[in-house]
């Protein structure tokens, strides 16, 4: 089976850059596809200095999409925003003050990645940090998904008015530009190597080596159903494991939401808008009772995504009910979109007049 990979490297232009991120994609270029994948074919996705978190949730979502293994290479800085103290990888419009807006939420790709088959994404990090966030990074590690591989290092933020070279990067296309990919935690620790030989590592370095999960993982068991047409079977696996979580934790417990979210997206893989829309929308509601801000990520994140399915329902009837509680929602959550409640308002306008 082909694989896909997505080549990201992004940093502020000007003050504000500590790593030259995009010099690596050269090197990263020069290897065969199949070889950056892993697998006999591969397509390629290369985001160099992209400008919008957007266009990058976009690209994103279509690599997490493909079958298929999937690699993900990411070469940037990360920076908190100043209101919830996330972090976020840095885009070439970031600055300090806009981090919330112009740079890409982390959680962003965790939510996208999730749902993916266990073992069938790794992701390659070449990350710096500034100094809050490297002090923030020593007490919250880099949450990258459950399901993924991950390795790479995080390197604290380079010297006053320097800019860093992305050596673990290069150490990793190093490796590649051989025409053999060895196993990723082989790869990774030739990389660490070069790295260190070249002068660009530090004793100082967060070193990621998560291989992933154990056999026997639920997720892959529902991933595989779903490949294979059988969404009923997905959606009652998934049911017994959030009524499991909900008697054993609680209904609002962060496993039998996950299980929640889980359900509200095996309901737009398999076709049903409307039930994935009102899936997310208990979720949200489910997350507020619990006493989270409106503005905590995993609540934007389920207002958004019944959003997106509430746009791809075709029955009107289910389609305004569905839109008055949405309107309701939005009124407490606005996201990060701007413009978001207009949006539900104008299309609960037409569709009032559709009868």
């Amino acid at each position: 089976m082909p694989g896909t990979v997505l080549l990201l490297a992004a940093s502020p232009v000007g003050r504000g850059c500590l790593v030259d991120a995009a010099s690596v994609l050269p090197v990263l270029a020069a290897v065969p596809p199949a070889v950056l994948a892993g697998t006999d074919t591969a397509n390629v996705v290369e985001l160099a200095d992209p400008l919008e978190p957007q266009a990058v949730l976009t690209r994103l979502r279509a690599a997490a999409a493909a079958p298929g293994p999937l690699t993900v290479y990411v070469t940037g800085q990360l920076h908190l925003d100043r209101r919830e103290r996330l972090p976020h990888l840095a885009l070439a419009r970031t600055t300090p003050s806009t981090v919330r807006y112009t740079a890409l939420p982390w959680h962003w790709i965790r939510e996208e990645l999730r749902l993916r088959p266990t073992g069938a994404t790794t992701l390659l990090l070449d990350l710096h940090a500034d100094r809050e966030t490297w002090e923030w990074l020593r007490a919250h590690p880099l949450d990258s998904g459950r399901n993924n591989a991950v390795y790479g290092r995080i390197a604290p933020p380079p010297s006053r008015r320097t800019v860093a070279a992305p050596a673990y990067m290069r150490g990793v296309a190093t490796v590649l530009r051989s025409g053999h990919r060895p196993p990723p935690d082989r790869l990774h620790q030739e990389a660490l190597a070069r790295c260190a030989a070249d002068g660009g590592g530090s004793g100082a370095d967060l070193v990621l080596a998560a291989p992933g999960p154990v056999a026997g993982d639920p997720h892959a068991v529902i991933s595989a159903a779903v490949r294979a047409g059988r969404h009923g079977d997905a959606d009652a696996l998934a049911a017994r494991h959030e009524r499991a979580a909900a008697l054993a934790l609680g209904p609002a417990s962060e496993d039998a939401l996950h299980w929640a979210e889980v359900r509200a997206d095996l309901a737009m893989f398999a076709g049903d808008p409307a039930r994935s829309c009102r899936a997310w929308l208990a979720v949200a509601e489910a997350r507020l009772r619990a006493g989270q801000e409106p503005g905590t990520p995993a609540v934007e994140a389920a207002v958004d995504r019944a959003h997106h399915q509430w746009g791809r329902i075709r029955d009107a009837a289910r389609a305004r009910e569905l839109g008055a509680a949405l309107a309701a929602l939005r009124g407490r959550v606005p996201g990060r979109r701007e413009g978001a409640l207009d949006h539900v308002q104008r299309e609960l306008g037409r569709l009032q007049t559709q009868g």
